[in-house]
């Protein structure tokens, strides 16, 4: 396990650990580049997060106390954030809450604009969005939540710890090509289609081995086999 500890200035953000886990390209263009683009999915995914994040909001539920926008940093994983949601769970074990009596658990909950996904970028962002609450409350949380919009329900995550090491190695990795300022190449594939970047990242045209001199020509050659 690392023993690395970071200071403020060399905290990345969180929520790039998720376009990381997608693609490390994805992620330099956005995180060491500075480069975005919006598409429906992402102008979704804000709307989504608005209204949730307000971070000036507390409510409670009977035994679960809801508290939004909550400030996150982990100084061994290099992370900093937002979590959408950490709700305070009535409990025989845990920590207490200014304002309210007995002890209680945390666990933050996720907000996604789509559905599950096959991948573990989801699960990679809440687990880092948990492992922060533990560094900065020095508690254990075995579970976080997603809240999928377009499946309108709940997604428990169980935070093993296979899943934690691959926290821990995505964000070494982060801050490596971070220190350095490296946009890998890119890997064309599937998911290059799901991409708001695809027209900023060109992959056809910078991915593994491709010189600009062969791309021009295969893209001159189709053209002329349309002409015929």
């Amino acid at each position: 396990m690392s023993t690395v500890r970071y200071t403020d200035d060399e905290l990345l953000a969180l929520s790039g650990i998720q376009h990381f886990c997608f693609c490390r390209r994805q992620w330099a263009l956005i995180h060491v580049e500075r480069q975005w683009e919006e598409n429906l999915r992402t102008a979704e995914g804000h709307l989504v997060h608005k209204r949730v994040d307000d971070p000036y909001f507390t409510e409670s539920r009977g035994d679960v106390v809801i508290s939004r926008a909550f400030p996150l940093a982990s100084y061994t994983l290099g992370l900093y954030g937002v979590a959408d949601v950490v709700e305070y769970i009535r409990s025989e074990n845990g920590l207490s809450l200014p304002g309210h009596e007995g002890l209680w658990t945390m666990r933050p909950v996720e907000y996604k604009r789509g559905k599950p996904k096959i991948d573990e970028r989801d699960e990679v962002q809440l687990c880092a969005q948990a492992m922060c609450l533990e560094e900065m409350f020095n508690v254990h949380i075995g579970r976080g939540d997603f809240y999928y919009n377009e499946i309108r329900r709940r997604v428990p995550l169980l935070l093993s710890a296979e899943l934690r090491d691959k926290v821990r190695l995505l964000s070494e990795e982060m801050h490596v090509l971070f220190r350095k300022g490296v946009t890998p190449p890119a890997e064309v594939s599937k998911k290059c289609n799901l991409c708001s970047l695809q027209n900023v990242c060109m992959p056809k045209l910078t991915k593994k081995n491709l010189s600009v001199r062969r791309y021009v020509r295969n893209h001159v050659k189709e053209a002329c086999i349309e002409d015929v």
